[in-house]
């Protein structure tokens, strides 16, 4: 079944910034104040396609956790 979508788009530039700053999907998971899992911010990180809602939800737990203020186009090149 393919339906033409592509929906892993490579490596994205949040993995990279949590890596600056020592940060392991957990650590979103923990500073979240929304229902975050381990694997949206795996997926995010791996670059599979997430829809605004969760990537809203991992922006905003990376900004929480990195004590920064990133912008969605910071951390997702899609």
């Amino acid at each position: 079944m393919d339906d033409g979508i592509e929906r892993n788009l490579g490596a994205q530039p949040i993995a990279d910034i949590m890596a600056e700053h020592g940060l392991k999907p957990h650590d979103l998971v923990a500073a979240s104040t929304q229902q975050l899992t381990h694997k949206m911010v795996t997926r995010a990180c791996k670059g599979r396609k997430l829809t605004d809602n969760t990537k809203t939800k991992v922006l905003n737990a990376l900004n929480l956790a990195a004590e920064k203020n990133y912008t969605l186009s910071e951390i997702f090149n899609y």
